[in-house]
């Protein structure tokens, strides 16, 4: 009986991709698996597993020699960011908290498998003095930082304000924009010109989001932390971004404790593509921002990855 239930939910996987919107026609669409997981969500308990390798995506040695320092590089937009780059010639450090410890190990084989190297950070973000720790034990372990990715979050959705405890709150914003803080400041002791500092900002900064009061505030927060720490470090050759992605199918999703099974299961079917984005369509975006070949003249900016128009 239970390997009927998987061969139908199978089916229906393959079924709703080919009818995906626009004629693309690839990528997993809603319905999903009914599934949730405790926090903090782990990437190889997810059905279907998000997809990171990008085997589309052609290298072109932009960031040899590198050396990036992504949080929450275990899963989702994080471990596709560090494939990647690693891809393109950087070595990679990746934080993760020490439960995402499998998640993490898979990243670094992948990274290692395309000839570059990669150091484990396990900790806890909302701890500036880890915080410092991972800038310089990636120096010490590299000889160098030149890529800062702040990508770690945290989201829970809840129904109204009076519900929101003040330890919900300060958790979101410890993890989402305090960390952001602590790593920028100490990573531009050590960055040189032609580096660069990318934040992972959402829709919800822009737009806001129905539940996701603490989450959207604090990326908001983050678009103006990105815009104002552009116009201080552009002075020292250092470009400062964010990515605001729309829904992505990670782990952060799974293991939001206001986002119920039947909900995941539909999870990203209003955008216009009628399904979430894959962390691999996310990914090249991180990479345009790190090239200096690439987006040398830009900084501040917030990039929308939304899938969706802004109007109407």
């Amino acid at each position: 009986m239970k390997q009927a239930v998987v061969r139908r939910r199978n089916a229906a996987h393959r079924s709703s991709a080919s009818r995906n919107a626009n004629g693309y026609g690839r990528e997993p669409a809603p319905p999903f698996p009914r599934q949730h997981q405790s926090h903090p969500g782990l990437e190889f308990k997810m059905h279907p597993r998000p997809r990171f390798t990008a085997p589309r995506y052609h290298p072109a040695s932009k960031l040899e020699g590198k050396v990036a320092l992504i949080t929450g590089g275990d899963s989702g937009i994080g471990r596709a960011v560090a494939t990647l780059y690693a891809r393109e010639g950087a070595d990679i450090a990746i934080v993760f908290l020490p439960a995402e410890a499998k998640d993490a190990e898979e990243t670094r084989r992948v990274i290692q498998a395309s000839g570059r190297e990669c150091l484990l950070l396990p900790g806890d973000l909302t701890d500036p003095a880890f915080c410092d720790s991972c800038v310089q034990k990636t120096v010490r372990n590299f000889g160098r930082l030149d890529i800062l990715v702040s990508n770690a979050a945290y989201q829970n959705r809840i129904p109204s304000i009076a519900k929101v405890t003040d330890e919900e709150f300060d958790k979101t914003f410890k993890t989402n924009i305090y960390a952001y803080f602590y790593l920028a400041r100490a990573a531009a002791k050590h960055l040189q010109p032609g580096s660069a500092i990318i934040a992972t900002s959402s829709e919800t900064g822009l737009e806001g989001s129905d539940k996701l009061l603490a989450y959207s505030a604090t990326k908001g927060a983050i678009n103006a932390f990105t815009k104002t720490l552009a116009m201080e470090l552009v002075e020292k050759g250092i470009r400062v971004n964010a990515v605001a992605p729309g829904p992505v199918w990670t782990p952060l999703n799974t293991a939001d404790r206001g986002h119920p099974a039947r909900k995941v299961s539909q999870f990203g079917k209003d955008t216009m593509f009628h399904r979430p984005a894959q962390p691999e369509e996310i990914a090249p975006a991180y990479v345009f921002l790190a090239s200096e070949a690439d987006s040398g003249f830009i900084t501040g900016v917030v990039l929308e990855q939304m899938g969706k128009t802004t109007s109407g």
